[in-house]
């Protein structure tokens, strides 16, 4: 069983930037591939980024499009840890993100790879 925790959301302005945390219990983190998604009221849960292993201490990271060039995803295995830099935040942003972990996920773009789920952090972008 992995438990998540979320961390680091809140209320920041157009072009701004937060970074979101995931600390994951569990001792295989460092196989697990992890990912962020976010969802708006009324909408499906959307894919954001994914880190997943790619053998030896070699990691490799995908983005959506929309976030692409703005986002950062990283792990810090040592504190079973994954981050999201997100910078030049735009209002169309704004959404509960959650993180994910996935034991045999392949590149990490779908929620169905995933078996275990955050309970969610809001980021909102003022304009």
């Amino acid at each position: 069983q992995v438990q998540l925790v979320e961390s680091g959301g809140g209320l920041v302005q157009a072009g701004g930037s937060l970074r979101l945390s995931c600390a994951a219990s569990g001792r295989t983190f460092s196989s697990y591939t992890m990912g962020w998604f976010r969802q708006v009221p009324g909408k499906e849960r959307e894919f954001v980024a994914s880190v997943r292993w790619r053998g030896a201490n070699t990691y490799y990271g995908e983005y959506a499009e929309s976030v692409k060039g703005r986002f950062g995803i990283s792990r810090d295995n040592a504190k079973n840890t994954v981050y999201l830099q997100m910078n030049s935040l735009k209002p169309e942003d704004t959404a509960v993100y959650f993180c994910a972990a996935g034991r045999y996920a392949g590149a990490g773009r779908q929620l169905s790879e995933y078996q275990y789920w955050g309970q969610g952090t809001q980021v909102t972008v003022s304009s």
